[in-house]
């Protein structure tokens, strides 16, 4: 089977609220709802079963200008998207994200940019080309 292929522009990419409206505009063209800003939100949506992709059915997302999502995914985003989930202990785990922010400040954590790309290459079906 020919895999689907999907196109991210990386050019829209200024910082996570953007990556989702354009994770949005790629995969929920046609549905009434929209994609919340959640790397769990994304792993479901991977898994298939709404949008345009259907269940495990191969994939080939190929993410032009890759490095201007990088960089705007980088680590200051990645610093302010933890001290977000800090602000908010009655919602997220407060010693988790502190771990994540520490691991990330000290050199050795992952940016948002990374967390999504694991995201996806996470799903065997969806090869992720960054372009």
């Amino acid at each position: 089977m020919t895999p689907r292929t999907l196109e991210i522009d990386g050019t829209t990419i200024h910082g996570i609220p953007s990556l989702y409206a354009e994770l949005n505009r790629v995969f929920m063209p046609d549905e009434e709802w929209t994609l919340g800003e959640s790397l769990d939100a994304l792993d479901d949506l991977l898994y298939g079963g709404f949008g345009v992709l259907d269940g495990a059915e191969p994939a080939l997302v190929v993410w032009k200008r890759a490095d201007i999502a990088r960089e705007a995914l980088g680590i200051d985003e990645t610093r302010e998207y933890y001290r977000a989930k800090l602000a908010r202990p009655e919602v997220y785990s407060a010693a988790t994200a502190q771990r994540a922010l520490d691991a990330l400040e000290s050199g050795v954590g992952e940016t948002y940019f990374e967390l999504v790309v694991r995201v996806f290459r996470d799903h065997r079906n969806i090869e992720l080309v960054l372009d």
